[in-house]
C-alpha cells in the first residue's frame, strides 16, 4: 500500500520504516532537510535501537523515500499519517497548530480519495477539527476520510513495539477506512480495536494516564517503605502477582520523564477541565512525579550529611535507558536542585550527551561512569543503563572520595553493595538504609 508519513519525528520515522519493512511503500515527509539527508543514508537523528538497519534496508530497496513536500506526498499516496508535533502550551494544553497547517496543506494537494490518519497524540475531538478543515481547504467532489491510530511506542524499544504490539487501535467513521487500515496491519497479526474516532483519541490519553498514575502511586508507596522500613520491591512483587494489578509500572524511582507522560496528562487534565471536569486524581499524579525528584535530592543529603562544596557524580541522563532524550528527563531538576545546594557535579550518560550539554551548566561531563566516580562524594544513578548494572565497584570504591550509592532506580542489591563497603541508599528500600 501507499503511505505517507507527515512528520520525521520519533513517532513518525519509527512508524514509517516499520511499515516500510512490512512491504508497504513508504513516502516520509519532513521540513528538515537535515534530517531528511540523514534518513536517505540510513541514519536516524536521534537514538533508538534497531531504526538505523531498518531505514538502510526500507532505503535500499526503494520501499522508504524522502521529500520535503507534502504535495507530492499527497498525489503519490492514499493512506497520509500526520505524526507532526504537538508540544504543551503555556497552560499545559496540546499545540495543534502544525496539525491544522499540514490538514490545510494536505488538503489543497487532494485529487482523489484520501485516508487522513491522526497518528500524533491529540486532545479528544481534534479529529472533528481535522475533518472540518480539510472540508474548508479541499478541492470540490474531492472526498476523505479522518481515522484516529494513536500510536503506544516507547523510546529506546519503539521498532519492537511497532512490530509487536500489545494492540492496534483504529478509531474510523467509514467501512472504507476501516478495510483500508485492517489491510495496512493485517501482516502484523495482532489484536485490532476497532472504535469511533473520539473513543480512539481518548484510549491514548487514558492509557499514558494511567500508566504515570500506576508510577506515582508506587513512588508515593516508597515514601512509606523509607519511613517504616520496608522494602518496595517486595511489596511491589507482592503486588504485581495479582493479576488485576500486574507488576509492570510499580517501579519506584526518580518519576517518569520523557515528553509523552508529562506531555499527555497536563494536556488530558485540561480537556476535563474545559469539559467542566476537575481530574484531581491526575492532578495529585503530577504532583507526586514532581515531588520525586527534591525527594531524591534530599535522599542525596542525608547520605552525605551536608550538600555544599560536594561532588556528586550523575550516572545516566537520558529520562530512560535506549534513548537519548532529554526532554522532561528527572535528570535536568535533580541537578537543578543538587546546585541550587552548593553541590559541584560530574555526569555521563551512554547516549544522551550531546543533547545533554546545552541544558545543563556548569557540569562535568565525564567520557565513562569509572571518570564521574572519581573524588566524588556520591554516586547518584539517575537512569539505569544495562551496562550501569556491570560496573566494578570495587574499582569506583577506591576512586571515590566517599563510598555513598543512592540508587534512583532501585538497580542494585542493596545488601551487595553493602559487603563491599558502599553507605547504599535506594528509593522505598528502607529496610536497608541503615545496614
Amino acid at each position: 500500500m501507499d503511505i505517507a508519513i507527515i512528520g520525521a519525528g520519533h513517532v513518525g520515522l519509527v512508524t514509517g520504516a516499520c511499515f516500510a519493512e512490512l512491504g508497504h511503500q513508504v513516502i516520509m515527509v519532513d521540513n528538515d532537510e537535515n534530517k531528511l539527508a540523514g534518513i536517505r543514508r540510513g541514519k536516524s537523528w536521534f537514538y533508538e535501537p534497531g531504526l538505523d538497519e531498518l531505514l538502510k534496508r526500507g532505503i535500499k530497496e526503494k520501499r522508504l523515500i524522502c521529500t520535503d513536500s507534502i504535495a507530492v506526498a499527497v498525489k503519490k499516496a492514499q493512506i497520509l499519517f500526520i505524526c507532526v508535533g504537538t508540544p504543551p502550551r503555556p497552560n499545559g494544553e496540546a499545540d495543534l497548530s502544525t496539525v491544522e497547517h499540514v490538514c490545510r496543506q494536505m488538503a489543497r494537494a487532494m485529487t482523489g480519495y484520501r485516508l487522513v490518519v491522526e497518528k500524533s497524540t491529540v486532545p479528544v475531538q481534534t479529529g472533528e477539527w481535522v475533518k472540518q478543515t480539510l472540508q474548508n481547504f479541499v478541492r470540490k467532489k474531492v472526498t476523505f476520510d479522518v481515522a484516529s491510530n494513536p500510536e503506544f511506542l516507547r523510546e529506546g524499544s519503539g521498532v519492537k513495539d511497532f512490530m509487536q504490539p500489545d494492540r492496534v487501535v483504529l478509531g474510523v467513521e467509514s467501512d472504507r477506512a476501516r478495510d483500508l487500515l485492517m489491510k495496512l496491519y493485517q501482516p502484523l497479526k495482532v489484536p485490532i480495536i476497532v472504535t469511533d474516532v473520539k473513543s480512539s483519541e481518548l484510549i491514548k490519553h487514558a492509557s499514558n494516564s494511567f500508566l504515570a498514575m500506576k508510577i506515582s502511586f508506587m513512588n508515593a508507596v516508597a515514601r512509606i517503605c523509607d519511613l517504616v522500613g520496608a522494602d518496595v520491591i517486595r511489596v511491589a512483587d507482592g503486588m504485581g502477582m495479582d493479576g488485576r494489578i500486574q507488576r509492570s509500572f510499580l517501579n519506584a524511582g526518580v518519576g517518569y520523564g520523557g515528553f509523552c507522560f508529562p506531555k499527555d496528562l497536563e494536556a488530558f487534565i485540561r480537556i476535563a477541565e474545559k469539559l467542566g471536569y476537575d481530574f484531581q486524581l491526575l492532578r495529585s499524579v503530577v504532583q507526586v512525579n514532581t515531588d520525586q525528584q527534591s525527594y531524591f535530592v534530599k535522599r542525596i543529603g542525608e547520605s552525605i550529611w551536608n550538600l555544599p562544596g560536594k561532588t556528586i557524580g550523575i550516572l545516566g541522563l537520558s529520562f530512560k535507558p535506549d534513548t537519548d532524550d532529554m526532554r522532561f528527563a528527572p535528570s535536568i531538576e535533580i541537578i537543578r536542585l543538587l546546585q541550587e545546594e552548593g553541590a559541584k557535579i560530574r555526569a555521563f550518560d551512554p547516549q544522551a550527551m550531546p543533547e545533554a550539554k546545552p541544558l545543563l551548566k556548569n557540569v562535568t561531563f565525564c567520557k565513562n561512569a569509572y571518570e564521574v566516580a572519581r573524588d566524588a562524594d556520591c554516586l547518584a544513578l539517575v537512569t539505569d543503563w544495562p551496562e550501569f548494572k556491570g560496573l566494578d565497584f570495587k574499582k569506583i570504591k577506591k576512586l571515590m572520595r566517599q563510598p555513598v550509592l543512592v540508587d534512583g532506580r532501585n538497580l542494585y542489591d542493596p545488601q551487595q553493595m553493602r559487603q563491599l563497603g558502599f553507605r547504599y541508599s535506594g528509593v522505598g528500600r528502607g529496610a536497608q538504609r541503615r545496614g
